[in-house]
């Protein structure tokens, strides 16, 4: 799930304060948290290896600075999977400072964000990343987590109404609907999420103790 914003050296103090991380993030979007682990998924490959880039003026968005900002996004992801979330989030900044609409690096910014509760950072990046990538459910998914972290379960719910028409096969849309319907008193909606999600990922365990909760 690679997705947009700016991530660079010493991870090992964000890793760690990232150590007891969100239980919602890692229930909706499948990443790991405690290890500061990264999965970006249909949005960039495991196999891409970081790019060294050349440095560019800002003041205007010119072919070469896009694409030097697509090495910046590049870099950030591996080393956001690689734990260095410190290293991942200077790169996702240096991106987006030459390419304001990387939806890549901002939704990546946004995960970090996240990651360490600044949950209104992580909204905004998310928005924006929305805002490019309109037909994608990996923005949505990200700012109703996001949501359901600040008690704001309605928007959460809306976004994920959302998320599963942009992506019926999305499990952690559904399981992430699960809960803010569950949430919300409609344990119908609730089980139907549980149900689907479970239907695409069998070993979803957060899926499963949710359908449990709701006598699915």
């Amino acid at each position: 799930m690679a997705i947009p914003a700016p991530l660079a050296a010493s991870g090992g103090s964000r890793c760690r304060r990232a150590a007891a991380p969100l239980v919602l993030l890692a229930i909706t979007l499948a990443i790991p948290l405690g290890g500061c682990s990264f999965d970006l998924g249909s949005w960039g490959s495991d196999s891409e290896k970081p790019k060294p880039v050349a440095q560019t003026p800002t003041d205007d968005i010119s072919a070469r600075s896009v694409s030097d900002a697509q090495g910046y996004t590049t870099r950030g992801q591996v080393l956001a999977k690689s734990g260095k979330t410190e290293e991942a989030l200077a790169d996702f900044d240096r991106a987006l400072a030459l390419d304001p609409y990387n939806a890549q690096a901002l939704y990546g910014r946004g995960l970090i964000y996240q990651g360490e509760k600044q949950h209104q950072q992580a909204i905004e990046d998310f928005t924006a990343a929305n805002g490019l990538t309109p037909q994608s459910a990996e923005p949505l998914v990200g700012r109703a987590t996001s949501y359901l972290a600040i008690d704001k379960t309605k928007e959460a719910a809306a976004d994920l109404d959302e998320a599963v028409q942009a992506d019926p096969n999305s499990a952690p849309a559904w399981a992430a609907r699960g809960l803010a319907y569950e949430r919300l008193g409609d344990k119908a909606k609730a089980a139907a999420s549980y149900s689907r999600a479970i239907a695409i990922r069998p070993r979803d365990e957060a899926a499963r103790s949710g359908l449990a909760r709701v006598g699915g």
